[in-house]
């Protein structure tokens, strides 16, 4: 996560509902009493998009714009490594981390749902994996003039495991027998996407749609009665193409790819998903992968945690454990696509 941000929050009145490739796909006539209202603004290094179904009350969107931005930031000042007074960076920098620490009800909800999902996905989900990831140049330090030598990553590996990581949750507490450096950056994304619907809930708005740097949560429905439809990528670096639709009311989205988060370095391409069993970015041919939940940090880890397990293994997980999760695989002839049953009773086309 980063704590640049990218200028105020607007509020826009707008015919589609994202400003992104989605832009294209929610064309409707509205009802006269209620219209679909855009707040954007800029948090964790990326751009939000928020649009809520309302009557027209410029007071209103605007305290809910002003509501919004504020929740985001106290996420960010709790689970930045790029911020060095977040209440992360803090317990990072703990050279002890052998007694119990208090959590924020906040991070400790992340972290204890994050490791959920490293259990869930036998460690390829693991928050632990910060030291490597700074490594390869993909966190808040600079990126480095050549790749980590095996000797380095080696070194980094042996002391990260999510293993170490203890939780107390009377206590809201964490300890750690071997000090751990943790990186949010696979799932806070999403818990942030999940803060702002859970302010809108409280706000009694019925009908929003939260998108944050791509991930997404819906409930409610348009003005017409139509559900969000929401587009999936083309996993390739040129312009941006839908691949596949889908229609939700009430559910998260979340996609992962190495497609665009990369460089390269003597002519290699190195993903910034690095796989925790070898501390090297992916290299299996699983292009993109789709996850849908009920709420987005929980599709978020999972869309990330299924690019490093690659589509074989990704796949008979998410089949077993009856997870909506579409797969875009590199094939000797172009991509080839594949989801779960239970992922087939979203798609519009």
């Amino acid at each position: 996560m980063t704590s640049r941000m990218f200028g105020p929050v607007r509020v826009v009145v707008v015919g589609v509902f994202m400003t992104l490739i989605m832009a294209a796909l929610a064309g409707c006539s509205f009802q006269e009493k209620e219209k679909v209202w855009e707040i954007s603004g800029g948090i964790f290094g990326t751009t939000y998009h928020i649009n809520v179904v309302l009557p027209e009350d410029r007071e209103r969107l605007q305290t809910l714009a002003q509501g919004i931005q504020k929740e985001l930031e106290a996420v960010d000042a709790s689970m930045s490594t790029w911020k060095q007074d977040s209440e992360l960076s803090r317990l990072n920098r703990k050279q002890d981390q052998s007694e119990w620490t208090e959590l924020s009800p906040a991070l400790f909800e992340v972290i204890q749902r994050s490791q959920e999902i490293a259990e869930l996905t036998d460690g390829a989900f693991d928050i632990t994996i910060g030291p490597v990831v700074n490594l390869w140049g993909f966190g808040p330090d600079a990126r480095p003039d050549t790749v980590p030598s095996d000797a380095a990553l080696e070194k980094a590996l042996s002391d990260t495991g999510y293993r170490y990581l203890e939780l107390n949750a009377e206590a809201m507490a964490l300890r750690s027998e071997k000090p751990q450096y943790i990186d949010l950056s696979g799932i806070a994304k999403g818990y942030g996407v999940d803060v702002v619907a859970r302010y809108l809930d409280r706000e009694g708005v019925q009908a929003y749609l939260v998108e944050i740097g791509g991930e997404v949560r819906v409930n409610g429905r348009k003005p017409d009665g139509g559900a969000w439809r929401l587009a999936i990528e083309e996993p390739t670096e040129q312009a941006r193409q839908v691949n596949k639709i889908v229609a939700m009311d009430q559910h998260a989205m979340a996609t992962s790819g190495d497609y665009r988060n990369y460089y390269e370095s003597d002519g290699q391409r190195y993903s910034h998903t690095i796989d925790p069993s070898t501390g090297k970015p992916i290299t299996n041919r699983l292009a993109s992968v789709t996850v849908i939940t009920e709420d987005s940090m929980t599709a978020d880890a999972l869309a990330t945690a299924f690019t490093v397990m690659g589509y074989e293994r990704a796949r008979a997980l998410a089949t077993r454990e009856n997870i909506p999760a579409y797969f875009i695989v590199r094939g000797e002839s172009g991509f080839e696509v594949h989801e779960t049953p239970a992922f087939s009773s979203f798609v519009v086309q």
